[in-house]
């Protein structure tokens, strides 16, 4: 594949983006899929958000989960914020990464965040500059990037141009959102390739999608571009409630089997994963669209 990194960071988004879209699950059994994943060699775990309940009411008990959950050394666990006041609560429960989204679609900000996007970044600064006072780190997500269910195209322009104004507000890391799934590899290459261009220090990570099947060409895509940062969720759960038809994350066990195959560590268990994705389908009393889940990987032989 070429210069590819050798070491990749998934960060597990399935307690939040996950079970986000699910009907409300008790207390304890996040706080159960937290910890089971913290135990596979994952380093990185998006745990709760602190949106207004009345908005996404399945994060209700954030603070709840939090309290219960027993942190590990070696998992760096970050919560998501809508505003100030989200960011407030999270650094209060101790918090030390936070994450903050604006769309690059006009209208899916406004249906999502009820703000435009230019409103959301004046406001993302705020966020920025409470947690480096608190001694935390932020992330600044930008959604949409590659494709929006309302607009149809975005121009990549805008999502670089937001992206930036991210960087210049103090902004520690960047994500770009494929939220609907309607990314591509060229579509990955171009906006990766010019934020890259300005802003070559810049750390980015992409979370991926696989509505339309494009999820693991878009990881290979990113690769290929240099981003050593990944988000997945464990089972494949998740999805935007704001975006119609937008199905779940790519599921971390099967980007972890792509890319061993692809010889890029991740320092995950793969078959302890599995486990993990086998519970989560028992949180949620469904099937989970994870192909891995079902065939296991190359290595597992059927009996005679």
């Amino acid at each position: 594949m070429g210069d590819v990194p050798a070491r990749v960071v998934l960060r597990d988004v399935g307690p939040r983006d996950g079970l986000q879209n699910e009907p409300p699950v008790p207390t304890a059994a996040k706080v159960e899929l937290i910890e089971a994943l913290g135990g596979t060699g994952i380093t990185e775990i998006e745990a709760v958000s602190w949106v207004h309940p009345r908005a996404i009411p399945q994060m209700a008990d954030a603070a709840e989960v939090w309290s219960a959950v027993r942190p590990r050394e070696t998992v760096r666990y970050s919560s998501l914020v809508p505003n100030v006041v989200g960011a407030q609560r999270a650094l209060a429960a101790g918090f030390t990464d936070l994450e903050v989204v604006v769309s690059a679609s006009r209208t899916h900000n406004l249906r999502n965040l009820n703000r435009t996007p230019e409103e959301s970044l004046d406001a993302i600064a705020e966020v920025i500059e409470l947690a480096h006072t608190a001694g935390a780190r932020c992330q600044v997500i930008v959604a949409t990037a590659f494709g929006c269910p309302y607009e149809g195209e975005i121009e990549e322009t805008d999502v670089v141009g937001y992206a930036l104004r991210a960087l210049a507000d103090g902004a520690d890391s960047l994500c770009f959102g494929d939220t609907t799934g309607m990314g591509s590899p060229p579509r990955v290459r171009r906006v990766v390739g010019a934020v890259r261009d300005r802003a070559p220090e810049a750390e980015v990570a992409l979370h991926l999608h696989d509505t339309r099947g494009t999820g693991m060409a878009n990881l290979v895509a990113g690769l290929e571009v240099g981003v050593d940062h990944f988000d997945a969720s464990v089972g494949g759960l998740g999805g935007c409630p704001y975006a119609p038809g937008a199905s779940g994350n790519i599921a971390t066990e099967e980007a972890v089997y792509l890319l061993h195959e692809l010889g890029v560590e991740t320092g995950v268990d793969l078959d302890h994963l599995l486990d993990v994705a086998a519970t989560a389908e028992r949180i949620v009393g469904r099937e989970l669209p994870s192909r891995l889940i079902k065939a296991g990987p190359r290595t597992r032989l059927a009996a005679l």
